[in-house]
């Protein structure tokens, strides 16, 4: 296990270096590992630790639409959960089967408490109130971690990722902007020897995407040479929320966005170019991509 660690001092004394700077995120981004650590390692623990089996169809659709391929994608596990959960308590075939879903108290009123949203915060809040529901939502998240640790395959990063990320090396600061904890992705990034490419890997213990983002590169930078690249509409409101510029890296056609962004958007925005008629295009693109409605309910419109 490496020793590397991180703090929010680290993030909040981080210098300039180069005259730009550039936030990505992790999975499903530079590593195709959002849908194996989802199907495989998130829902069914999910089920395991909330006894659905009897639903395992419905909530793998319901879970799958909101991590995977919603405007909700990429979102921190737990107000992703509750909304997975929140559409099993809308779904007519759900209700019909009599089974018992969860009680979203808790967790909802953890997910609005204000917290950095993480084990840490939890396991305080599960010592502070007892709550057996919270006491749930804690092991079945850390039972996420130790199967992702221990049992998902390592998947290596999409080749124009790394073909990009090393094009930005002496032109930009890189740093990891992510919502996966830190551990996992320190692990994820140092097994294929690349975590040399960035300077800073920031996971959910250090904040939001948005706070990442602003301890990092606030008044340290020209105006337009701040830019986050992501395949998460999250990753896109922590570029508006900092007035950066954003890449969007399109699910299912990863490799090929980042090629566009080797060949032709990333020395646009060097140049200061990286705007206008072309970078709306992409994000539109990037919009369309994702929907807001499940398709179960698409389908009963």
């Amino acid at each position: 296990m490496s020793n590397t660690r991180y703090t929010l001092a680290d993030l909040q004394g981080f210098q300039a270096q180069q005259r730009s700077f550039v936030g990505v995120d992790s999975d499903g981004c530079v590593f195709p590992t959002m849908d194996a650590k989802q199907k495989e390692h998130f829902h069914p623990l999910i089920i395991q630790c909330w006894g659905l089996e009897k639903i395992e169809p419905q909530l793998r659709a319901s879970a799958e639409f909101v991590n995977l391929y919603s405007k909700w994608r990429g979102k921190n596990r737990f107000p992703n959960l509750l909304l997975a959960f929140e559409l099993l308590h809308d779904w007519d075939e759900v209700r019909a089967t009599g089974v018992r879903l969860p009680d979203l108290t808790a967790l909802r009123a953890y997910c609005n408490s204000g917290l950095p949203l993480g084990n840490p915060t939890l396991r305080a809040e599960v010592a502070r109130t007892r709550d057996p529901e919270l006491q749930r939502l804690l092991d079945w998240s850390l039972a996420v971690n130790v199967d992702i640790d221990q049992h998902m395959r390592p998947a290596p990063p999409f080749p124009w990722a790394i073909r990009s990320l090393e094009k930005m090396q002496g032109h930009s600061d890189l740093i990891v902007v992510s919502q996966t904890p830190e551990e996992a992705l320190i692990k994820e990034w140092e097994h294929h020897h690349i975590d040399h490419l960035v300077r800073l890997i920031a996971g959910q213990e250090l904040g939001t995407k948005t706070e990442h983002i602003r301890c990092a590169s606030q008044n340290r930078y020209p105006a337009g040479q701040v830019l986050m690249i992501g395949d998460a509409p999250g990753d896109y409101v922590a570029a508006q929320d900092n007035q950066a510029a954003f890449f969007p890296i399109l699910p299912g056609h990863e490799d090929q966005s980042w090629q566009r962004f080797h060949d032709e958007a990333y020395d646009l925005f060097l140049q200061g170019n990286y705007t206008g008629s072309y970078a709306d295009r992409l994000i539109r693109e990037f919009q369309d991509s994702l929907s807001d409605t499940p398709p179960w309910k698409k389908y009963h419109a």
